[in-house]
């Protein structure tokens, strides 16, 4: 039976929400589900943790060193802790894109990205050619497969478990020839761009971050999180946290509406698991109204603030 570590992510000090999603992908393969957290203070992301439907144990790796999110010292850490773990799963966020090479790297192994179906404990299904192919990978089972969690492909497991808490530490050597200098992140009052439930997002047709300003408003108006195509970010309309796409973020939202987005391949790519797509381009020949669910050809200056005003 495989016994899988899930390396969670905290935010905040909370549990991130792509943690419940790569435990999905762990009940998919079947065995025991273990989730590690490591961290100075991890009390309440554990207790989060444990409450995970399939889940049975959760690891705290508490230590000072651990404070700063620092792929370099978590790696050497989670390779000791993944000894006896038939997969490492990591989510598929800058920190786990960030940790997983380096684990794989000092285990010796090849690292799967992006898993989004676990036909077994060894095959899964990843994209390529982004996104636009599915190709199903057989890994090697020894010494242990670790794999990145495509989260657009999994639905998060519910509440309702009880797992124990275990205090865990590892006599790992970090590394001296890394150090954590600052760390800038922006803060906003709206929904996380991977997790929301809807999304509205804005392309270079919006033509300034001042115009960008509509695309805001209606997305505070739905309680809707905000993106943007990556012609708006290199436009420097929006910053680049915002970008959806292969380049970008991957989302799920059950709701994504696109303004005045063409609808590049890279950046279908990142929408494609979109329960329901809704497109807003004057050009009727737009490549996005070929997956739109709903399209409207018509100028976005005029149809959102219509739209927003009929809400």
């Amino acid at each position: 039976m495989a016994k899988i570590l899930v390396i969670g992510e905290i935010s905040d000090g909370k549990l991130n929400s792509a943690t419940a999603k790569v435990v999905a992908a762990a009940k998919q393969i079947g065995g025991e589900i273990v989730v590690a957290l490591l961290g100075s203070d991890v009390g309440a992301a554990a207790t989060e943790a444990a409450t995970l439907d399939g889940v049975t144990k959760v690891l705290k790796v508490e230590t000072a060193a651990n404070k700063d999110i620092l792929a370099a010292t978590y790696a050497p850490q989670i390779v000791e802790l993944a000894s006896g773990y038939s997969h490492v799963l990591f989510p598929g966020t800058a920190f786990g894109k960030d940790t997983a090479p380096r684990v794989s790297a000092k285990l010796g192994v090849q690292q799967v990205s992006d898993i989004m179906v676990a036909h077994s404990p060894t095959s899964f299904d990843r994209p390529t050619y982004a996104g636009n192919a599915i190709v199903t990978v057989e890994a090697p089972a020894s010494p242990a497969i670790v794999a990145t969690v495509r989260l657009a492909s999994f639905t998060a497991v519910g509440a309702g478990g009880s797992a124990a808490i275990e205090s865990a530490s590892t006599s790992a050597a970090l590394p001296t020839h890394t150090r954590f200098v600052s760390l800038e992140a922006q803060k906003s009052e709206r929904p996380d761009l991977q997790a929301a439930r809807k999304v509205v997002s804005g392309g270079r047709a919006l033509g300034s971050s001042d115009a960008f300003k509509i695309i805001y408003s209606l997305a505070d108006k739905m309680g809707a999180a905000v993106g943007a195509s990556r012609a708006a970010v290199d436009s420097g309309y929006v910053p680049n946290d915002l970008q959806v796409g292969q380049t970008g973020k991957i989302i799920a939202p059950e709701l994504y509406i696109a303004a005045g987005i063409s609808g590049a391949i890279q950046h279908l790519a990142g929408i494609k698991d979109a329960r329901t797509i809704v497109a807003i381009n004057k050009d009727a020949e737009a490549p996005i109204f070929e997956i739109a669910d709903y399209g409207l050809v018509a100028d976005l200056f005029t149809a959102v603030p219509e739209l927003e005003g009929k809400l």
